[in-house]
């Protein structure tokens, strides 16, 4: 009986109802959308490993390191691997068509990235072809490249036209791997720079390190600055994590603005919803006081009006929930590669949950205590 009362209560005013649970769909759409853009930017540093470090230059990222730190890196106990990585910024035919492109040491670096899936043929093909690429997944199903395929790309950094043939497509191990970015090989980039720019040659802007054990990060991390010290390029290991975290902490204000702001749609939908149930609850003392007087206690008349606010809002939340999700896939769509992934995260729906039962909840603590406290004549009084 209690929850037909609520369900008929909830559509009495209809119009009025309508347009709150419009309101609070487009609100829980627009705080998952905007809890979104706050995950996908930090999507790169959610695929570190702990048990990869990165060596660059102690000044700053624009200065580079000299390759021959390779062999001293490498004998430090406890480190396994280790591969050069420079930043490319080429121009795939104009400035708009943007993606991450790198040289890396072949087959070094996708040894230390077990979570890129290449097949092996692959591979191999791209270690007989000095001017192959490796490309992930996203980014093939961007421009529609294939095996086989070639890119131009216009260097900046480094001048002039370069090509690259597409040996491999690799595929991400789960929904947290970046597949929009591009890898050639180290060799081919400083070969092309040693004709035109020696002094420029033979060095990496980071050296990705792999090491056994993530929980000696730190002091293999110290070891490894500690070779370099009081040298002519003093160098800064970190974390992969920490590395990805820098990039971001220079856009933090941003960050932290849209996570203000998602909150503040929150708090604005919440007066909206406790407006409704106050016009809800002032409409309708008069049937509260009859309620009580037909022998129906004050924990009735709040169960009435708990539920009739839980189930509205519960309704248009569950609704803003479920077109969520082809709101942000089209939103992803347009925005084309500027975020690496780009996805409504499990937290981000239990965000939306719980925010949902929160406005529920709190726009009807007042209601609902006026109605409980007021007596039966001050009720029936109120009807005349």
């Amino acid at each position: 009986m209690l929850f037909k009362l609520i369900l008929k209560n909830i559509f009495r005013a209809r119009l009025r109802s309508l347009l709150t649970i419009i309101g609070l769909v487009i609100a829980v759409i627009a705080f998952g959308l905007l809890r979104t853009v706050v995950d996908a930017w930090y999507a790169g540093s959610d695929m570190a490993s702990a048990n990869r470090l990165v060596t660059r230059n102690s000044i700053s990222l624009t200065f580079t390191l000299p390759t021959y730190y390779t062999e001293r890196i490498r004998a430090v106990d406890g480190v396994t691997q280790i591969s050069a990585s420079n930043w490319f910024a080429g121009i795939y035919l104009e400035p708009k068509n943007f993606f991450p492109q790198f040289a890396v040491t072949v087959p070094v670096f996708f040894d230390l990235y077990p979570e890129f899936l290449l097949p092996p043929e692959q591979m191999q093909a791209m270690l007989r072809d000095r001017t192959g690429c490796i490309i992930g997944r996203a980014l093939a199903d961007n421009y529609g490249w294939k095996i086989g395929d070639r890119i131009p790309l216009q260097g900046t950094i480094y001048p002039g036209t370069w090509e690259f043939t597409v040996r491999g497509i690799f595929d991400a191990r789960d929904d947290t791997t970046v597949t929009r970015q591009m890898y050639f090989h180290w060799d081919y980039l400083n070969e092309r720079v040693k004709q035109s720019f020696p002094r420029a040659a033979d060095r990496a802007g980071v050296f990705v390190v792999g090491i056994k054990d993530g929980q000696r990060a730190a002091e293999l991390s110290a070891a490894i600055d500690n070779e370099f010290k009081n040298s002519i390029a003093e160098t800064l290991t970190e974390t992969e994590k920490a590395f990805q975290l820098g990039f971001v902490a220079q856009s933090e204000a941003i960050v932290g603005a849209i996570r203000i702001v998602s909150f503040v749609v929150i708090i604005i939908i919440l007066a909206v919803v406790a407006n409704t149930m106050a016009m809800t609850v002032r409409e309708r003392i008069s049937e509260y006081a009859t309620l009580k007087a037909l022998g129906f206690g004050p924990g009735f008349v709040v169960s009435l009006i708990f539920g009739e606010s839980l189930c509205l809002t519960l309704l248009g939340g569950l609704l803003g929930i479920a077109l969520s999700f082809p709101v942000i896939a089209t939103f992803k769509s347009l925005i084309g590669t500027i975020f690496p992934v780009f996805r409504l995260s499990q937290e981000t729906l239990w965000w939306q949950l719980g925010a949902v039962i929160f406005v529920g909840v709190l726009a009807a603590i007042l209601p609902a205590i006026r109605s409980a406290r007021i007596r039966i004549v001050d009720g029936l009084r109120h009807v005349a």
